[in-house]
């Protein structure tokens, strides 16, 4: 294993992309002497960039949006970092899409950089490393760190909770209104993009979403802009919309608010992991499931002896 300090010193001094790779690595592992070496030197950084999660149902062009989002951030001299989101097979954790692909004049930029992450089966549409690698990516002095996730659901809503910012892409004729809300679309969004908005039915969504805008109760009441990611227009204003969103949740004091919430997000989302790691470890060692699945054990007592398996396991550990 490579010392994270060093790597570090490598971004730092040499702007070297392999550096961040490695250390994205380090913060994807389970817990280790590197990762925990890496989290103590994340915890006296600064949280200077600004994260934008962008969401939006598959097909409608989120990954050209933010291709042509770096652009105009790249204009304005800052350098920018991208998570891209990949949907992963259940049965065999691997990618199905890569975003990078559509990012690929980007790619010899040295302010830019792009990684994929796979959701590897979590549901809540992004994966347990993306916080952790997007304060590392802060850390590394990007002013700009762009989110785009898998797709936008009942389930996939949680980006709001991983982002200072949170910008929803549809698409003219974009369907059930009540569905929309069901999916939690109008509470997560500070802004609304109609992308692809050459095609007919702009003006209807439009409408659309003011009037359901109007029925919700809401203390910043979101912009709705409209571009077409294909040529690149009104991405400049999407970006200067971006950026006064930025100065005003400064500015408010929301901003602070928000990231106080993301600590407790990632800590809450980190004790999932941890507590699903110790059942898998202790199921591994004994026949629950197996009882379970003959009909010997109710899945309420074996449930209860878990329990009792794990805190055992705990004390154990601890010399009780």
């Amino acid at each position: 294993m490579e010392d994270p300090k060093e790597l570090i010193a490598r971004v730092r001094d040499q702007n070297d992309k392999g550096a961040i790779a490695r250390l994205i690595s380090i913060v994807e592992r389970p817990v280790t002497n590197e990762s925990r070496d890496l989290d103590e030197w994340l915890a006296q950084q600064a949280e200077s960039g600004f994260v934008i999660g962008l969401t939006g149902a598959p097909g409608s062009g989120k990954s050209t949006l933010v291709d042509r989002l770096i652009s105009q951030i790249r204009a304005s001299d800052s350098s920018v970092a991208v998570v891209a989101v990949d949907p992963s097979s259940p049965f065999s954790g691997g990618a199905i899409l890569g975003d990078r692909v559509r990012m690929q004049s980007h790619t010899q930029d040295p302010g830019v950089y792009i990684r994929s992450l796979a959701t590897r089966g979590h549901l809540g549409g992004l994966t347990v490393a993306v916080p952790r690698v997007v304060r590392l990516l802060e850390a590394l002095a990007f002013p700009w760190v762009l989110i785009e996730t898998v797709g936008v659901g009942q389930v996939e809503i949680e980006i709001t909770g991983e982002a200072d910012a949170t910008v929803v892409v549809i698409n003219p004729g974009w369907g059930d209104s009540i569905q929309a809300n069901k999916a939690g679309l109008m509470e997560i969004a500070d802004i609304f993009v109609i992308n692809k908005a050459d095609r007919a039915g702009v003006r209807d969504t439009r409408r659309d979403l003011e009037n359901m805008l109007e029925l919700g109760a809401h203390d910043h009441r979101p912009p709705i802009l409209e571009t077409v990611a294909t040529s690149g227009e009104g991405v400049e204003m999407l970006f200067e919309q971006l950026t006064d969103l930025r100065d005003g949740l400064i500015s408010s004091g929301e901003l602070a608010k928000r990231r106080a919430a993301r600590r407790l997000a990632e800590f809450d989302r980190l004790v999932s992991a941890t507590l699903r790691s110790a059942v898998e470890s202790v199921t591994e060692r004994n026949d629950l499931r197996d009882r379970v699945r003959e009909g010997s054990l109710t899945p309420s007592k074996a449930a209860a002896e878990l329990v009792a398996l794990i805190k055992l396991s705990i004390d154990d550990k601890e010399g009780v």
